[in-house]
């Protein structure tokens, strides 16, 4: 059995799953990562927090040369200039995420977070998804556009997400085999599947 387990969460867009990390989080006494790391890698990196947040969840294309050239976060970040700012972000907020996962228990919203500790056993990591229909209401309502302009952003959000996930760890964005759960919100709602992954982590110590 795991003590305090790190959580790593996945979502669809409109899913609500930043809102259920952020409720596992409080409900844990726990603080909850997601654009906070990007604040998090511009102090790391020394780039401006607004240049982080216009790359942030969007794939760039030579993050495999940055590796093979041996980037990292100590030296190569500052050291290869021609690597895309998307990709220095990947690796900066890959890194972050280890090091919180090594010192306090805490939640990690998005940002490849479960491959990040892909290695780390002390975690648990779920995917949140949701009836399309059901998204593209909540979508709608929270950002006061019509259910169609919803529709459109949930496809293009999606994508950007599945082609990021797919890109920087080569495995499938959503895939049921790559996570420990999944729980579809539209059926559940927000704070049951707060409330079951905050006993999960409670029940692994």
């Amino acid at each position: 059995m795991y003590k305090n387990p790190v959580i790593t969460i996945a979502r669809q867009y409109g899913s609500g799953g930043r809102e259920i990390g952020e409720k596992v989080a409080e409900l844990l006494g726990i603080k909850a990562y997601g654009k906070e790391l990007i604040d998090l890698a511009a102090e790391k990196s020394g780039y401006h927090p607004d240049m982080l947040h216009k790359a942030d969840e969007r794939a760039a294309g030579s993050l495999l040369y940055s590796l093979a050239v041996g980037a990292s976060v100590a030296g190569g970040i500052a050291g290869h200039y021609d690597i895309p700012i998307n990709d220095k972000l990947f690796i900066v907020q890959n890194d972050i995420i280890k090091e919180l996962a090594e010192k306090e228990q805490c939640v990690i919203i998005g940002r490849c977070g479960d491959y990040a500790l892909r290695n780390f056993e002390n975690k648990i990591s779920v995917f949140i998804h949701a009836d399309f229909d059901w998204r593209k209401k909540r979508v709608a309502e929270k950002n006061g556009i019509s259910e169609k302009e919803a529709e459109n952003l949930i496809v293009k959000e999606d994508k950007y997400r599945a082609n990021y996930y797919n890109f920087y760890t080569g495995h499938k964005w959503g895939a049921s085999e790559r996570y420990d759960a999944t729980f579809n919100s539209s059926i559940l709602g927000v704070d049951e599947i707060a409330r079951i992954i905050a006993a999960m982590a409670k029940g692994s110590n």
